[in-house]
């Protein structure tokens, strides 16, 4: 099954988002239908902050080393797109689709509806030239920027008609947690509906039964990731070793067992 029709069901499809080639092998060891980035965990990997500062050559290299252990399909978060000239941000996307990507993610962030709309009119006419079927999910910070109090819902579904319009594939509307507003957007708009882990969220039995068709980890595998490492790295530096440098461990044997079974 190809990445768009993951997004059709009948099964809710999870997302359990990596960052580097090793975190997408694990993932991927898991069972999963396809892997997708978290641009914060991908852009902490290679030293920069999350928000747009990761330099596209750096993130289709990341990609390519993702992709060539990749045996699912493969989502990246490509932020904005690195540029407010929608021209520009579609030559960036294409330098992703380059690296093996099946879709992307794309956001309005704090910028305006209309410019996110003319990103996603140019990369699919990009996507269109090059015979590429790439998969556009528009990611909507309504939510996660409180940039509609008391009116969230209705300002999603305007800007979702709007990306939908432009050719997006996927509306994801980062941060939303009531059911109300969930019921609302998964039936309010044509796109199939992605929502973000938070705690809470409703389950997943209860999020498949009130329409959504993806939902995303997004960074907070990386940021249990970190703060695991951070206390096992303090933990050894008080006291040489401790419970939280080895309890919980993935033994060596299986983690570099699993890379030598990726190379083949």
């Amino acid at each position: 099954m190809n990445f768009r029709q993951l997004h059709q069901g009948p099964g809710l499809l999870k997302i359990a988002n990596v960052w580097d080639a090793g975190s997408a092998v694990l993932v991927q060891g898991l069972g999963v239908p396809a892997l997708a980035t978290t641009s914060a965990g991908l852009a902490w990997a290679l030293g920069y902050a999350d928000g747009n500062h990761l330099p596209i050559a750096e993130h289709a290299a990341a990609l390519r080393r993702i992709a060539r252990v990749a045996r699912v399909p493969l989502s990246a978060d490509s932020e904005a797109g690195y540029s407010d000239d929608p021209a520009a941000a579609a030559d960036n996307v294409m330098r992703l689709v380059e690296a093996g990507i099946a879709g992307i993610n794309i956001e309005d962030g704090a910028g305006a509806p209309a410019l996110l709309a003319r990103k996603i009119a140019a990369i699919k006419a990009a996507t269109a030239r090059a015979g590429v079927d790439l998969f556009v999910n528009a990611r909507c910070d309504v939510y996660l920027r409180n940039l509609a109090p008391g009116r969230a819902a209705d300002e999603v579904l305007l800007r979702a008609r709007d990306y939908a319009a432009a050719g997006a594939d996927g509306l994801f509307a980062a941060g939303v947690t009531s059911v109300g507003d969930i019921q609302a957007l998964a039936g309010g708009q044509p796109l199939p509906l992605n929502v973000m882990a938070r705690p809470a969220l409703p389950d997943l039995d209860e999020l498949q039964r009130l329409g959504v068709r993806r939902i995303s980890a997004g960074s907070a595998i990386a940021e249990a990731a970190w703060g695991r490492a951070q206390r096992a790295a303090a933990g050894f530096l008080a006291e040489g070793g401790g419970a939280e440098l080895f309890d919980g461990a993935a033994p060596y044997p299986q983690i570099n067992g699993a890379l030598n079974a990726a190379q083949g």
